[in-house]
């Protein structure tokens, strides 16, 4: 299967680090993995893509919210609306279950079937969580 991990974050690099180690543990599961930065590939059309992972982190320190690229990446990514999808964010700040929430609310916006959703702490988590991830 064809699987894209999405990243996307207002400053830092934690969840470049996060999305390759889940693109690490998908590959294992014997997948093709693609990993796409949401805010240098804007525009970028991810329809023919199975399943997609979409990752962020809070904007602010106080969370609940995530950066503006996401929502914008994922509206003009073409037709995403029926694709099975794993939503993650990075622990980092306060309320990081708020900054979780608006994720899946935008990614839910755009039509996305969630199948699963988590708060990665560091890149060997993520990459566990990418070997145990049912993706079919």
């Amino acid at each position: 299967m064809r699987v894209c991990v999405l990243f996307g974050e207002s400053n830092g690099s934690i969840c470049k680090e996060l999305a390759a180690g889940l693109a690490e543990g998908i590959q294992q599961q014997g997948h093709i993995v693609d990993v796409i930065d949401m805010r240098k590939d804007a525009g970028k059309i991810i329809s023919f893509y199975e399943y997609i992972a979409v990752g962020t982190a809070s904007s602010t320190f106080w969370g609940g919210k995530i950066p503006q690229a996401v929502g914008d990446f994922l509206k003009q990514s073409g037709t995403i609306s029926g694709k099975r999808c794993f939503a993650f964010v990075a622990k980092r700040g306060l309320r990081t279950l708020k900054t979780l929430q608006h994720l899946m609310q935008v990614m839910e916006g755009q039509g996305m079937y969630l199948k699963y959703s988590d708060i990665l702490t560091n890149r060997a988590f993520a990459k566990e969580v990418g070997k145990r991830l049912i993706i079919s």
